[in-house]
């Protein structure tokens, strides 16, 4: 069996029995269809399937990519594209061949892409205060009675309370939840339906009203996530080498940039030094103590924390799987693009 260190950096290592105890951890809070995993997480067929082994068969997606992979690969039962788009004529195959379809709108032209791309099955999607998608609490009801009069079926509503997923103290969270959902519940009073689709990693078990949670980034976490009260731990690195070493151990240099990780919420972070900056093929790292020396000889292989789980991931064709050492495979990252 190869070990993990053998393997040419940079690239991602998903420890898997971490990953699988994340999923445990999940599954006994949000079991079945309590949860809608995010595919933007992962971005990963193999790692859907998994899910769906677990219990878990209506997926959530950000892009139509996303949905085009799962349905062609047996996971097209209970999709939600939970994002706002006008190219919906892409969907009318997946639907057409069976793939069963939700699409979050928040406005009359969103409405009738969706009506134009052959979906038949909407949620409304409000704005419960993260500055971004979704339409205002008073354009609810008109917005409702437009779907309705173009035929289609109005399933509930759809608010992310993403601008509270960060917040570091919990009863503050908490509230700020309470708050956003009081929105939300307004919403789905007017609209009805069985669905109130809401939530992520950082509000998971918090968020009492959402029918179903959309939260992909528990698998694996990250740095930012990692600094809340969240039970899960980091499951993935970013696998790099150390090549160039200053002859007073003062810094170090190792071979992944910012073409292996997103930097949107940071640098990576390590064990035994601090990144001092990073460049497109390099991370220039210094001690932790400033009048201290670096251990690392070139050659070390290293694990860099990751600073954002999503859009890293992204960046790479597949993740390595490991366990104590050893490499179990990889799975292939095969939902990239839009």
């Amino acid at each position: 069996m190869q070990k993990l260190n053998d393997l040419q950096t940079p690239y991602l290592a998903v420890d898997l029995e971490i990953f699988h105890r994340n999923l445990k951890i999940m599954q006994s809070v949000r079991p079945g269809s309590s949860l809608r995993p995010h595919v933007k997480a992962f971005k990963s067929t193999h790692i859907a399937g998994i899910l769906k082994q677990s219990g878990y068969s209506g997926f959530c997606c950000a892009t139509i990519k996303e949905l085009e992979g799962l349905a062609a690969n047996g996971l097209g039962n209970d999709l939600l594209l939970a994002n706002e788009t006008l190219n919906a004529s892409r969907l009318r195959s997946l639907v057409d061949h069976g793939a069963q379809v939700i699409v979050a709108v928040d406005s009359t032209e969103t409405i009738d892409a969706a009506k134009d791309g052959g979906i038949r099955n909407v949620l409304i999607d409000v704005n419960v205060g993260l500055p971004r998608c979704g339409c205002d609490l008073k354009e609810v009801e008109t917005l409702s009675a437009y779907a309705r009069r173009n035929g289609l079926n109005i399933l509930g509503v759809m608010g992310y309370e993403g601008h509270l997923m960060f917040t570091s103290k919990r009863s503050d969270r908490k509230e700020g939840v309470t708050k956003a959902m009081q929105v939300l519940q307004e919403a789905h009073s007017i609209t009805g339906g069985d669905i109130i689709s809401a939530g992520g990693t950082g509000t998971f078990d918090l968020n009492e009203l959402a029918t179903e949670i959309q939260a992909g980034s528990f698998l694996f976490m990250d740095t930012r996530y990692s600094a809340i009260d969240l039970p899960f731990e980091e499951s993935l690195t970013i696998v790099s080498t150390i090549i160039s070493i200053e002859k007073n151990q003062k810094r170090a240099v190792c071979d992944a940039g910012v073409k292996s990780f997103a930097t949107d919420y940071g640098k990576p972070k390590l064990r035994d030094g601090v990144i001092e900056f990073c460049s497109d093929e390099h991370s220039t790292i210094l001690p932790t103590e400033p009048r201290s020396q670096l251990e690392f000889q070139v050659g070390d292989v290293i694990h860099l924390r990751v600073p954002h789980v999503d859009p890293t991931i992204a960046k790479h064709p597949k993740l390595v799987c490991f366990q104590e050492g050893y490499v179990h495979g990889d799975w292939k990252v095969d939902l990239r693009g839009w």
